[in-house]
């Protein structure tokens, strides 16, 4: 007895150690993956708690018109602490970050211009985040804000095979309407009001094309919120460029603890 206490003692400090050491080397795992389309080179960001074992479900996150930058890497890394692994794509090609409104239009303009070209650039940063070995690759939703909202609205029209889709303050028109059957994804669409790129109309017309095609969706509009509301910076750049740009801090959080639950019933 006298010689089992001690080594009692140590056996527990050995098992205390070694859930510490275990606990420091999982932490969250980020890199930059390039891929190319077409002869032009991407550049993703995955994002991705090393803490679960196993795989988990995979998010793509599209950035807004302004390019892929530090916002949708952040909502990546985010994602990545609920358990997701979480890629934020690029549809602009590397290094295309607008500075300026104009620019940010000719890189959107470029893409909308051409599906075909939008659809494969979106698909095939889906096969770049199938393809992780921490990915179950059935388990897949999208999430786009502003430009990127429209993206994955559209690639839902497209019939893309994704789980689910989350469009914030994005386009909600349409140039090929989802037709009855075509949409596999369940869609979620959190619009601003007051968001003067979105008027009432649009939003009266896409809820009347998501019942025409029978599609699992539901919009929720915040009242007073404008255009950009889920970014911090969105005010700031809304005066700088004399945009209607702001961010509502209430209608973000809302929308975000709405999509967690969202994406927890769509993985379930």
């Amino acid at each position: 007895m006298n010689n089992l206490f001690p080594r009692l003692i140590l056996w527990t400090l050995a098992g205390s150690l070694l859930s510490v050491c275990l606990s420091a080397q999982a932490e969250l795992q980020t890199r930059e993956i390039d891929y190319q389309v077409d002869g032009e080179t991407f550049t993703g960001y995955l994002a991705y708690d090393d803490a679960h074992s196993g795989t988990r479900p995979g998010v793509l996150i599209v950035h807004e018109w302004w390019g892929h930058g530090e916002y949708v890497r952040q909502r990546a890394e985010m994602l990545a602490k609920l358990g997701y692994a979480a890629f934020a794509l690029d549809m602009y090609g590397s290094d295309k970050y607008a500075e300026h409104p104009s620019q940010a239009n000719e890189f959107m303009q470029a893409v909308m211009s051409d599906k075909e070209a939008a659809k494969a650039r979106f698909t095939e940063a889906l096969s770049v985040l199938r393809e992780q070995p921490m990915v179950a690759p059935d388990d897949i939703a999208a999430l786009g804000y502003c430009f990127g909202g429209a993206v994955v609205l559209n690639m839902a029209r497209a019939g893309v095979d994704l789980d689910g889709v989350v469009s914030y303050h994005g386009m909600l028109a349409a140039d090929s309407p989802a037709q009855p059957g075509d949409v596999k994804a369940a869609v979620r669409v959190f619009n601003g009001e007051a968001d003067p790129m979105v008027p009432a109309q649009q939003v009266a017309d896409f809820e009347a094309e998501m019942r025409q095609a029978d599609v699992d969706y539901e919009l929720v509009n915040y009242a007073g919120a404008q255009h950009g509301f889920t970014n911090p910076e969105a005010t700031e750049l809304g005066r700088q460029f004399e945009l209607p740009l702001s961010y509502d801090a209430s209608a973000d959080a809302d929308s975000w603890h709405k999509t967690q639950q969202f994406l927890e019933d769509l993985f379930r």
